[in-house]
């Protein structure tokens, strides 16, 4: 008889563990719908095709029985737990669910150690938000993976090359899955409304496919609250009913977005609204500042991210777009929601809207490169600070030529002792002055440094009051 904190799919009696249990027994019957039409095997998983096709990997690994330990990466509600019970039950396995936020490591050693003592079970460690072990507790688990003692399925919302140690990732087979299509959604909503040994069949509610597809875009891909759902609006209408659209109206408006604060979405999301403001699409940077903002996400935040955009992607081809940036970050600090979105929304499409140059960015990445990869330059003696009696004994500061001397200021001096060029300006908006400044001033520079032009001055005032004092 299995332990309470296993299943046993194939006892005659039902488990008393919180598994699936036994179509058709009262444990069964007061199921939730999305437990209740859980799939039973790979074939009846819905929407993960990249996944399940025959003749792919996870198929053939099941089907030969010879697969060492599985995690599955995905949203809520793509069919974690579904694989690891199909899994389960087709490779006839002995079956141990954990769930990573109520267990401890004293019941991991309970089970780890009950599985060496029954290696002939092929025990199947089914470890729900795997992401919630620390390190310890992964590494508790690595010498029985690594011995076949335990087969680990793992199951998280988490980017497993942040969350899951390395050694244990290294040991397992790991499987993204989508969110799932509104077809797929729609198409499990239809089964489950006429499914009279596992569904809805036996209230006998209708529903047109257009109404389904509806319910299964309000979901946002995630099955099991798409089939909570259904069960509630079928459960609150009189038998052999017709569903419609007012049946579904509340559960519209208080639709929630699938955005998590520290997780995958968030990521993803900012990186495409980044990316959307870069390539100058006003329209879909709003639609994603849309998304965060009614995800939840700090609006600081985003306006942090706008003034970097600033810089890194406008840069010179718009000087406002910074001064724009920074003060949509201050309006949201002293407006705060639901007011500061217009202010977000203000900046956003600005940037979005602006011309671009990265040349800011490649200066800085080139002076970057020039540092580690040659010797660094020392500072020309005639620029050095010339305070104090040993730095003017030293020279410091002699043959300074003072830059305002000069017409528009170009005096022909060098300020590194061996020029390099890193600053290209692109011929994009106001970058294209500077483009023409830069090339009138290296002409100066030239006709400075043969002496064909001459300082307006040759005598200064040395009191440190003056404005002609050169001292720095």
């Amino acid at each position: 008889m299995p332990e309470p904190s296993q299943t046993d799919f194939f006892a005659t009696e039902p488990s008393p563990s919180h598994g699936p249990r036994q179509t058709g027994s009262p444990e069964f019957a007061h199921q939730p719908l999305a437990a209740r039409m859980r799939p039973r095997s790979l074939a009846e998983i819905s929407g993960q095709d990249h996944i399940t096709r025959p003749g792919s990997l996870l198929p053939r690994l099941v089907a030969s029985n010879r697969f060492g330990s599985l995690i599955f990466y995905g949203p809520p509600g793509c069919g974690k737990t579904s694989f690891a019970e199909a899994i389960a039950r087709e490779t006839r396995s002995r079956f141990v669910r954990v769930n990573a936020v109520m267990s401890n490591v004293a019941e991991l050693r309970d089970i780890l150690s009950q599985a060496r003592r029954q290696p002939e079970a092929r025990t199947l460690l089914f470890i729900d938000e795997l992401h919630r072990f620390n390190k310890s507790q992964q590494d508790l688990l690595l010498p029985d993976v690594e011995e076949g003692s335990v087969r680990l399925i793992g199951a998280t919302t988490h980017n497993p090359g942040f969350y899951i140690n390395p050694p244990l990732l290294s040991r397992s087979h790991l499987f993204r899955l989508e969110p799932l299509s509104t077809d797929a959604v729609a198409q499990v909503l239809r089964l489950a409304l006429t499914d009279k040994e596992r569904g809805l069949g036996e209230r006998g509610v209708t529903a047109d496919d257009k109404l389904l597809n509806e319910l299964a875009v309000l979901c946002d891909g995630d099955l099991r609250r798409a089939l909570n759902a259904l069960e509630v609006i079928v459960l609150g209408l009189a038998e052999r009913s017709n569903l419609d659209s007012t049946d579904i109206e509340v559960f519209a408006r208080e639709r929630r977005i699938r955005y998590d604060a520290d997780e995958d979405e968030h990521y993803d999301t900012i990186s495409a609204f980044i990316k959307s403001c870069r390539g100058s699409d006003p329209d879909a940077a709003m639609y994603w500042l849309a998304k965060m903002l009614a995800g939840g996400e700090d609006p600081r935040f985003i306006a942090r991210r706008l003034v970097i955009l600033a810089s890194e992607d406008v840069g010179l081809a718009d000087p406002q777009a910074l001064p724009m940036a920074v003060a949509a970050h201050h309006a949201c600090d002293f407006v705060g929601l639901p007011e500061a979105e217009l202010t977000l929304a203000h900046a956003t499409l600005y940037l979005a809207c602006a011309p671009k140059s990265n040349s800011a960015t490649l200066a800085l990445a080139k002076a970057h490169a020039l540092l580690k990869t040659e010797p660094v330059q020392a500072v020309p003696p005639a620029l050095r600070d010339k305070g104090g009696q040993a730095s003017k004994r030293a020279g410091h500061g002699k043959g300074y030529r003072y830059s305002h001397d000069y017409p528009e200021n170009i005096s022909g001096q060098d300020y590194l002792e061996r020029p390099v060029a890193i600053y290209t300006p692109k011929s994009v908006a106001w970058e294209a002055k500077i483009a023409e400044r830069l090339a009138r001033w290296k002409a100066l520079k030239a006709e400075c440094a043969s002496g064909s032009i001459a300082s307006r001055h040759r005598t200064h005032p040395s009191t440190p009051d003056s404005p002609t004092n050169k001292s720095d």
